[in-house]
C-alpha cells in the first residue's frame, strides 16, 4: 500500500476528543487508509458500512441509549460512506458529546451530504482531512526519486488513482470504469441531475478548456444549457472532487480580469479518460494543458497534505498579459509560469511584478519538484 502523508496526522489525532472526518473522491483510498490506521485497534473497532441499508436504519436518529447498545464495549467507531446515513451529523454529535472515551471516524466519498450534515452539528467537535488521488510526493516516496522521474510522462497521461498505479497494465480499463460509473455515482445521486449526458458533455468541454479561462455563457452554448445551470453543475462537480476552480487575482489594476475562472481536474487520468484520449504523452497535441493541470493539481495536494494555507489564483489583464499561477501566503505573493520545455524563455509582466512584488519562478520539466515535493517551501522559491 502506498503510504499517505496524512496518515501520521490522523494517528496523532486519535482519542483527542474530536471526530475525524475523511472526505474525498471515490476510489481514492479512504477506506484502505482508515483500515491501515486501525490495524492495531481491530479488537476495539466497530465498523459500520453506510452503504448497508440495515446500518442506515440503525443510525438514523438513534437516542443515546440506543447508541450505547450499538457501540457496546468498542472504543473506536468507524462509519464508512457516512453521507448515506440520514442526519448523521446529529448522531455523530451525540457520540462525541456523550461518549468521551469513543473515537468516532467518518469517511465519505463526496462532500454533498457529509459536509452539509456535519458542519453545524459538529462545529468545534471535528477535524476534517481530505484524501485525493495519490500525490507526486507520495508516489516518489513509494518508488524512489529515479523511478518516479522516469514515470512522469505516464502519470501525465494516466494520473494517480491508486488502482491505476497498482495495476499499470490495466490503466486504460480502470480509468474508463472510473469515468463511466464511479465518477458519476455521487453526482447523479446527490446532485439532482435529470440528464446525465449533460454532465458528461460539460466535463468534456471543461477537459478541452484546461489552462484557459472559461466563460459560463460560452460553456452553455457548447453544452446546450443556460449559464446558471452550468454554474450549478460546475459546483456539483467541485463537491464531487472531480474539478476545482482557480479564481483571477484582482486587487489594484482597473484592467485586471475579474470574472472568468480557470478550471482544472484533480487527476490528469480522469481528464484524459473523459475525452477518450489516453494515447502516449510523446504523440499528444495537448502537452501544455496536461503539464499545467498536473502542476496545479499536484500543488493543491501538496498544500493540503502539508497544512500550508494560502490563496491560489491566476492573473491576466484585458491586454492579454498573464501569469499562469499565483499564490498568496502570509501576505506575500509567489508567481509561477508553467512550461514543459526547459528552453522556453519566460518573462513575467512588469505590470504584475511592479504591482504585487512577487517572488517568481518558472516551473518546467527540470524544476517542477521544487513546487510539489516535501522540501518545497513557497517562501524560499
Amino acid at each position: 500500500m502506498i503510504a499517505r502523508i496524512i496518515e501520521s496526522q490522523i494517528n496523532e489525532l486519535l482519542f483527542k476528543g474530536k471526530a475525524i472526518l475523511l472526505i474525498g473522491p471515490r476510489q481514492s483510498g479512504k477506506t484502505s487508509l482508515i483500515n491501515k490506521i486501525l490495524t492495531n485497534y481491530e479488537a476495539s473497532t466497530l465498523f459500520l458500512d453506510g452503504d448497508d441499508p440495515n446500518v442506515q436504519l440503525l443510525l438514523e436518529r438513534p437516542n443515546t441509549e440506543q447508541i450505547r447498545q450499538i457501540i457496546g464495549e468498542k472504543t473506536i467507531v468507524f462509519i464508512d460512506e457516512a453521507q448515506r446515513i440520514k442526519d448523521i451529523g446529529l448522531t455523530a454529535k451525540i457520540i462525541v458529546d456523550q461518549f468521551k472515551n469513543i473515537q468516532l471516524i467518518l469517511s465519505g466519498s463526496s462532500a454533498f451530504e457529509l459536509s452539509q450534515q456535519t458542519n453545524e452539528p459538529l462545529t468545534g467537535r471535528k477535524r476534517t482531512f481530505y484524501l485525493w488521488p495519490i500525490s507526486w510526493q507520495e508516489w516518489q516516496n513509494h518508488i524512489g526519486f529515479l523511478k518516479a522521474d522516469q514515470d512522469l510522462e505516464n502519470r501525465l497521461v494516466f494520473g494517480f488513482y491508486p488502482d491505476v498505479l497498482n495495476s499499470v497494465n490495466e490503466s486504460k480499463v480502470i480509468l474508463r470504469e472510473l469515468t463511466d460509473s464511479y465518477l458519476y455515482k455521487d453526482i447523479l445521486m446527490f446532485g439532482n441531475i435529470k440528464k446525465p449526458e449533460d454532465i458528461k458533455k460539460l466535463l468534456q468541454a471543461l477537459a478541452y478548456q484546461v489552462g484557459n479561462e472559461v466563460s459560463l455563457r460560452e460553456l452553455g452554448e457548447t453544452v446546450g444549457l443556460d449559464p446558471k445551470t452550468i454554474d450549478r453543475y460546475i459546483s456539483i462537480l467541485e463537491k464531487a472532487y472531480v474539478i476545482f476552480r482557480l479564481n483571477p487575482l484582482s486587487r489594484n489594476l482597473r484592467n485586471e480580469i475579474k470574472t472568468n475562472r480557470k478550471i482544472y481536474f484533480y487527476d490528469n487520468g480522469i481528464r484524459n479518460a473523459v475525452i477518450g484520449q489516453l494515447q502516449a504523452f510523446s504523440v499528444r497535441q495537448d502537452i501544455g494543458a496536461l503539464w499545467e493541470n498536473f502542476i496545479i493539481s499536484e500543488r493543491l495536494k501538496f498544500l493540503n497534505n502539508n497544512n500550508i494555507y494560502g490563496n491560489q489564483y491566476f492573473w491576466r489583464t484585458s491586454q492579454q498579459q498573464e501569469v499562469d499561477y499565483v499564490e498568496e501566503i502570509d501576505g506575500n505573493f509567489f508567481a509561477y509560469e508553467i512550461k514543459w520545455n526547459p528552453k522556453k524563455k519566460v518573462k513575467f509582466p512588469k505590470t504584475f511584478t511592479d504591482t504585487y512584488n512577487p517572488k517568481t519562478q518558472v516551473i518546467n520539466r527540470e524544476s517542477f519538484k521544487i513546487l510539489i515535493n516535501e522540501d518545497s517551501n513557497p517562501q524560499k522559491t
